[in-house]
């Protein structure tokens, strides 16, 4: 019986090793935020600072949280990336999902990382006392632990495919509008940068999305970047397939010097027949999806009503005779 039981001397080592752990990493970052809120306090003290700088609220806004944005940087730092691809894949997600600031990905790997541990210890919290010290508790409080701490790491992944995945829905149903808006600000005389500002103009109460990527294209318009390269932007950014042919039309009309208004036309035709090629195929799967509710829900119900009064008189026919 002692083998099969750990003692609470045998455990207490261990508990106290990963306190030890624990405090040591926590001292560290904390040290390296000091030391690096420090330093920067020094470098903002042996400049004078203009009054935009003193009265910006972005800039005072940015400050609160720059602690916040150093402490995620240390937590993500074991799940950051190594090789470019990857950092500029994590990057494009993040993107399609709206999040597009330098410290994005920081944030979320950072997120990441607090998230497991936290079920991680809610699980030991939870599993151990439940399944005791035993050899046989410790095996299954190990595994439910694991299983927890799993869950946790990925939870923050699911959340962002969520977030992406109804933004690029948004992006898909409002941008059949904003294009034949498009084509009529551009057939009427506008060029492309001042029809995309229309367009935001009309749409930015029920289609903020979209609204918002324009904005942000015809801003790098404005600063200087070239039309390609910002529709090229616009295209990845979104993540919607789209929006990536409608850039590569524009693109390939600006390149050669074709008309805008017809190549946003043509756009325009073909967004329109491959909307209707897919409502005609959700309504051809309805029929076939229909099958199941109808199998599991109604037909039950449909056989009791039409059967059940038969039944009932055979069951009394036989039991009078």
């Amino acid at each position: 019986m002692s083998d099969e039981f750990l003692t609470a001397q045998q455990v207490l080592p261990f508990l106290v090793f990963g306190a030890i752990v624990f405090g040591i990493f926590w001292v560290l970052s904390v040290l390296s935020t000091r030391n690096s809120r420090a330093q920067d306090r020094l470098e903002r003290i042996s400049r004078p600072a203009s009054l935009a700088e003193i009265e910006d609220p972005k800039l005072q806004k940015a400050e609160r949280f720059k602690g916040v944005m150093e402490t995620a940087k240390v937590f993500s730092a074991p799940l950051m990336p190594q090789s470019e691809l990857e950092q500029s894949e994590l990057k494009v997600k993040l993107a399609n999902a709206g999040f597009r600031s330098e410290s994005a990905s920081s944030v979320y790997l950072g997120i990441r990382f607090a998230v497991l541990i936290l079920f991680f210890f809610a699980s030991l919290a939870i599993f151990l006392p439940q399944y005791g010290l035993t050899a046989e508790g410790l095996k299954k409080s190990s595994m439910y632990i694991v299983m927890m701490s799993g869950f946790g790491f990925y939870l923050p992944a699911v959340v962002l495919w969520f977030i992406r995945s109804k933004r690029q829905q948004e992006i898909f149903l409002s941008l059949p509008d904003a294009l034949d808006l498009l084509v009529v600000c551009v057939e009427s005389g506008l060029g492309l940068d001042a029809a995309m500002r229309k367009v935001c103009d009309e749409m930015k109460d029920h289609c903020k999305v979209i609204c918002e990527e324009f904005s942000l294209a015809n801003f790098q318009l404005q600063m200087g970047r070239p039309r390609r390269e910002v529709l090229h932007d616009l295209g990845v950014r979104t993540g919607v397939d789209d929006v990536r042919s409608l850039a590569a039309i524009l693109i390939q009309a600006d390149r050669f010097g074709s008309s805008i208004a017809q190549a946003l036309r043509v756009q325009s035709d073909s967004m329109r027949t491959r909307r209707r090629q897919l409502a005609e195929e959700k309504a051809a799967k309805c029929a076939v999806q229909l099958i199941f509710p109808l199998v599991m829900f109604i037909f039950p119900g449909i056989f009791v009503v039409l059967v059940g009064p038969a039944a009932i008189s055979i069951m009394e026919t036989m039991m009078k005779k």
